[in-house]
């Protein structure tokens, strides 16, 4: 949906995406219009649509973040000197660690994905880029023994990231004992999902 790829010199494309930013942090994203974004980057609306095809688009380039985050975080699960419990408690930390960076935007997109189907489509397709990766982990630590077998690999993963996201939904902004106990719950749903273990 992003029609261009970021230039380095490309200022006018970063002030799109600060002023979006700079509102979600005043306004309901359903409230926030192109020519809001257009006029506090100081662009026209004609230069946002050289950018962005629509706001969705504008909104899942600010979203990038959150999804380099959510993939650093499921970095740790291929990380073999670790012990399976650790690795999936760090890969929870992390990702709520890089939600709760930027919650004022994961808001903005739980809400907006609600009633747009650009950004259902976007949120949806990150989740699903996840699947292969996790399952490829299913699937390596059971052939090395380290798993037992299972239900199909793509499946499981599936319902695990399906798992993962409804736990973000309920995330608050700052820690608190429910959202531990939620990680908590989580890690151990991962853990015995995939290991047969507590």
């Amino acid at each position: 949906m992003d029609r261009r790829p970021v230039g380095a010199g490309d200022q006018r494309r970063e002030a799109l995406l600060r002023a979006l930013d700079e509102l979600l942090h005043e306004t309901p994203l359903d409230a926030i219009a192109i020519a809001d974004i257009s006029a506090r980057a100081g662009v026209t609306r004609s230069a946002f649509y050289f950018y962005f095809e629509n706001k969705a688009a504008c909104v899942a380039a600010l979203c990038a973040d959150v999804y380099v985050g959510g993939l650093a975080a499921a970095g740790h699960l291929a990380d073999e000197g670790v012990p399976p419990a650790r690795r999936i408690e760090r890969m929870v930390d992390d990702l709520i660690a890089s939600v709760r960076e930027r919650h004022y935007l994961f808001r903005a997109v739980l809400e907006a994905r609600r009633t747009s189907s650009g950004i259902r489509e976007m949120w949806t397709g990150y989740l699903e880029s996840f699947v292969a990766p996790v399952a490829q982990h299913i699937d390596g630590e059971r052939a090395a023994g380290r798993a037992p077998a299972g239900p199909d690999s793509q499946t499981l993963a599936r319902l695990l990231l399906e798992l993962s996201d409804r736990m973000l939904e309920h995330l608050g902004p700052e820690d608190n004992p429910a959202d531990r106990l939620r990680a908590q719950a989580l890690a151990v749903v991962w853990l015995r999902s995939i290991y047969g273990v507590a």
